[in-house]
């Protein structure tokens, strides 16, 4: 968790309050690390860290973003924050795609 903290910090987002949610909550058995913070403005954020070999094609970045819904749902609130940390491979459609639906990637 000290390491997506300071991930989040380099880009200058401070969340108040952070905590992690299992991948098993939502439903789904995906190798990925999430969380669910509020930042300083009161505005909802959730951060997902994705880390595999391969790379990460446009139809699983769709998968993502409806990850991203089921936490919402989960959640009951609506989460306009959505930030990312890949740790392979990016296809360049896939990251057009998400930057358009509104996803930060942290590098």
């Amino acid at each position: 968790m000290k390491t997506i903290v300071e991930h989040l910090r380099i880009h200058g987002i401070l969340c108040r309050k952070l905590s992690e949610v299992s991948p098993k909550e939502l439903g789904t058995r995906k190798r990925i690390t999430l969380y669910v913070g509020v930042n300083l403005e009161g505005y909802y954020c959730s951060v997902m860290v994705l880390s595999k070999k391969s790379r990460v094609l446009r139809k699983e970045a769709e998968v993502l973003e409806e990850l991203h819904q089921k936490m919402e749902s989960w959640k009951g609130t609506k989460i306009p924050k959505k930030y990312i940390r890949v740790d392979a491979p990016l296809c360049s459609k896939a990251k057009a795609w998400m930057e358009q639906e509104g996803w930060m990637f942290l590098e």
